[in-house]
């Protein structure tokens, strides 16, 4: 008798498993159609563009193959937008491709409306309707307002054509259809309070995706109760790896100790390096932080951040951000 429950028991299970993955399997991720706007390409809009995609966002770090036998992985101009392959190797599951934003007809973004480009960037829906690998953050460009994911497209369309075929990305199994439950579709987002520093601050955080890098991150999300203290870990190779800093304003552990002016002159040692190239270094002493891009930050806008990141909660948690750097005490020269 307890044979033949235990075997229902089991035969249910299967069951039920087998449901659920047919019904993963077959699901679509939640989407709306893409706008059929044609965003407006005005002189101003597109500067705005450009601003984001090479600081705010940092869009071309990823989608752009950079050098990384240099601090900061230096991107040369021709390859600017042409996409990047990015391995299993570097920690995530399967092999991810960044596509090419060029305008190039037939390997490029000039295949998609400027509709799915937006949807892409804060939905994660891309223009074949399959969802988008997180590693792309789009739940934190969902808060990037309707002026500046114009603006972005808008720059993103002046980007000089690259014939870059790239493959498609693979993810693994079970992640390949987990993430079907990621994108959100996006409603009207108005522009933020510039008049108000911590709101400001808020925003330029959220679209730069601040939280996503400096947050440990569990089961493909972020773990609200350790926001902004650091420790999440970006693997370079099987045998090297960073691990992002806490930016919460404790002072023994994160960045409490730092005035504003200090804050901002941690973004402003690089500018050298972002306009004279920066140095050799050993992959182990390099960076994920996109400071050759964030040397460019407009001071009213780093002093936004600075306003919104002292509200965060202080967390007390030690970090060592380049655990199999060579050389500690010397990490590229400026930390």
């Amino acid at each position: 008798m307890v044979t033949r429950i235990l075997l229902f028991v089991v035969v249910a299970l299967l069951v039920l498993a087998g449901g659920t993955f047919t019904a993963l399997q077959v699901r679509r991720p939640a989407m709306t159609a893409p706008s059929t706007m044609v965003v407006d390409r005005s002189a101003a809009r597109i500067e705005r563009g450009r601003y984001l995609f090479e600081t705010v966002s940092a869009c071309g770090d990823c989608h752009s193959p950079g050098d990384w036998t240099r601090f900061g992985g230096p991107v040369a101009p021709a390859n600017v937008g042409k996409g990047r392959v990015m391995p299993e190797a570097m920690g995530l599951p399967g092999t991810i491709v960044a596509p090419n934003l060029t305008s190039d007809a037939q390997t490029g973004a000039a295949r998609w409306s400027d509709g799915q480009l937006m949807r892409a960037i804060r939905e994660g829906i891309g223009h074949d309707d399959r969802p988008l690998f997180p590693l792309m953050p789009y739940a934190d460009y969902a808060s990037m307002s309707d002026e500046d994911v114009q603006a972005l497209v808008a720059f993103i369309r002046t980007l000089p054509p690259v014939v870059n075929p790239l493959p498609p990305t693979r993810i693994n199994f079970p992640v390949n259809l987990l993430i079907k439950s990621a994108p959100k579709p996006v409603g009207k987002v108005p522009a933020p309070d510039r008049g108000d520093p911590v709101a400001y601050g808020r925003y330029l955080t959220r679209i730069a995706g601040c939280q996503s890098c400096h947050t440990p991150n569990a089961h493909g999300e972020i773990v609200e109760e350790e926001l902004l203290s650091g420790g999440r870990e970006f693997p370079f190779s099987d045998a090297v790896k960073v691990v992002s800093a806490n930016i919460t304003p404790d002072t023994a552990t994160g960045i409490g100790q730092l005035t504003e002016e200090q804050f901002l002159d941690k973004f402003y040692q690089y500018k050298e390096y972002a306009e004279k190239g920066s140095p050799v270094v050993p992959l182990a002493n390099n960076t994920v932080m996109p400071w050759l891009g964030y040397a460019r930050f407009e001071p009213a806008d780093l002093r936004a951040i600075y306003a919104f990141l002292r509200t965060v909660p202080a967390r007390r948690k030690s970090v060592v951000t380049h655990p199999d750097a060579e050389d500690r005490a010397g990490q590229a020269k400026k930390g």
